[in-house]
């Protein structure tokens, strides 16, 4: 199992590649995690064209996608969404690794 890329989520990083005038046979979404943020972990999302040896590399919806070894410990069979509401647009992550998440759901303890 991966990082699993919504439909919608996908549309968003097509649009947001479209928007920056990013080639986008060269672009792929760089996904992880970083110490920090309210609970222990944040979450990373990144449009990059540096890819290391060591990564992990997948499509979804016409997405390519890339992680790190150690990130993908903590982020296999997490699904990113978008959302798009009254109170705020943006990614939504459900990590079922995370025993708890922080109110602004960027952050993240294992």
């Amino acid at each position: 199992m991966t990082v699993v890329l919504s439909e919608k989520a996908a549309h968003e990083i097509e649009s947001i590649i479209e928007q920056q005038n990013l080639e986008k046979d060269a672009v792929c979404l760089r996904v992880g995690v970083k110490g920090g943020g309210c609970s222990g972990f944040s979450y990373v999302l990144d449009l990059t064209e540096t890819r290391r040896d060591n990564d992990e590399e997948w499509e979804q919806h016409g997405v390519r996608m890339i992680c790190d070894p150690k990130s993908l410990l903590y982020l296999d069979g997490t699904e990113i969404d978008f959302r798009d509401e009254i109170m705020g647009r943006g990614f939504v992550f459900n990590n079922p690794n995370a025993t708890t998440t922080c109110g602004c759901g960027s952050s993240f303890a294992v």
